[in-house]
């Protein structure tokens, strides 16, 4: 099913709400004749961009216990996400263009979503790389960990730092946590409480460390006119370096994630371990602020940073186990539990659409036929009959009655996925 009228559904798009049809033909969204094409009836639908999730850990190569491009871009599709940037933790972690057209092989084959791939800078391709990373047409972006890391993905030296703010030319997405202070924290929070739980890793990970690597790749990206991603901001003080208004007029722009947006520090008493990630979700008033903001667009775009580990590692004690939640399977239809459908619209498809220069992400004439229909009005739980991931289970889990539920999702003008009830 290549050309087909997707019809009398509420669409949502640029703005505006409104019922009507959506034609596409070999692909490509078109306009509105009928003639000849199959009918999608989508009364009482919500017709929307398929989301662009600009943040994702998809485990592949080396960590495929965990998830595998295969099984997660299958649980992205389920929930409307029908194009993926993926970052370079994994083993070996993507540092190189060579080990990027690896990943590339891989996900030809593998993935059911559009796909991008991100570049890890590290202390060498910093000092002999960047050339080749402007050059290249392969890497969506560089990320840059200013904080805890996994292998050397750690660049926490100033020379370096300003080297790739300096010379990079794509996007740079930046993880801030202030290494020092997580490291002293964590160091000497363990030998204070070697029996902790999760509540604790709101002071591992704090506020102030947060706050400090942020201001410090806001004011590199200034000093050297940098197009500077954040990615995941979770505090109400860092949203003070950021600035409102329209995605595309902006330089440095702001992410939240899902887990930031749904969860507060009054979770972990029950879920522990379950929502430990990084940076830590805190505050109910951090919370808001991140939630405010969006409405406000000092933070631009919304993504899920999902990022899945097996059960029985989440479930070791809290300083053994390990930090990522998985999110992507669930995150439109969570946020459409708290937003409006325009502002879903806004943070999940056309923004990052327009950050990262993609395709799709609008439902425009002569756009691809990028697309998720979404029951507005069903009712169900997350549960582990329903759930996707490899890892095989969600905090979402049990949590409450969702309203919202994908029940298509169309990549290139074919069906994807269709809910079988």
């Amino acid at each position: 099913m290549n050309s087909f009228v997707i019809s009398g559904g509420t669409i949502v798009n640029e703005g505006r709400s409104f019922v009507g049809d959506v034609v596409v033909r070999d692909g490509v969204i078109e306009g509105l004749s009928q003639s000849g094409a199959e009918i999608i009836d989508a009364r009482g639908m919500l017709v929307l961009p398929g989301v662009i999730d600009p943040h994702v850990h998809f485990r592949e190569p080396g960590l495929t216990a965990k998830g595998d491009m295969a099984t997660e871009s299958r649980a992205a599709v389920m929930g409307g996400v029908t194009t993926v940037l993926e970052m370079p933790n994994t083993s070996p972690a993507t540092t190189s263009l060579e080990l990027l057209e690896q990943k590339m092989e891989i996900a030809r084959t593998k993935m059911a979503t559009r796909y991008g791939f991100f570049v890890g800078a590290t202390s060498q391709n910093i000092l002999n790389d960047i050339p080749k990373f402007n050059a290249s047409k392969l890497l969506c972006g560089v990320k840059v960990f200013i904080g805890s890391s996994t292998g050397d993905l750690l660049v926490d030296d100033e020379r370096l730092l300003s080297k790739l703010f300096a010379e990079y030319e794509g996007v740079i997405v930046a993880h801030c946590e202030d290494e020092a202070m997580i490291r002293e924290a964590s160091e000497r929070l363990r030998r204070q409480e070697p029996d902790a739980t999760a509540a604790i890793h709101t002071r591992v990970r704090s506020e102030e460390a947060c706050y400090r690597a942020t201001a410090r790749a806001v004011e590199l990206a200034d000093k050297y006119g940098t197009r500077l991603h954040v990615a995941h901001i979770s505090t109400a003080r860092e949203l003070a370096l950021f600035s409102g208004g329209d995605v595309a007029a902006k330089r440095i722009t702001a992410e939240a994630c899902v887990p930031h947006l749904w969860f507060s520090d009054d979770d972990y008493a029950r879920l522990g371990n379950l929502i430990k990630c990084n940076p830590a979700i805190k505050t109910k008033r951090d919370r808001l602020a991140l939630r405010e903001a969006l409405k406000s667009r000092k933070i631009d775009v919304i993504a899920t940073d999902h990022a899945p580990h097996t059960l029985a590692e989440k479930l070791r004690p809290y300083w053994d186990a390990p930090s990522g939640i998985p999110m992507v399977q669930h995150s439109l239809v969570a946020m459409l539990e708290l937003f409006p459908p325009e502002l879903v619209v806004e943070k999940m498809c056309h923004a990052p659409a327009v950050r990262f220069g993609l395709e799709g992400g609008f439902l425009r004439t002569g756009s691809p036929a990028d697309i998720v229909i979404v029951d507005p009005n069903a009712s169900w739980v997350v549960g582990r009959d329903n759930i996707d991931y490899k890892c095989g289970w969600s905090p979402l889990e049990g949590s409450r009655l969702f309203r919202h539920r994908v029940v298509r999702t169309i990549i290139g003008g074919r069906s994807t996925f269709v809910e079988s009830r």
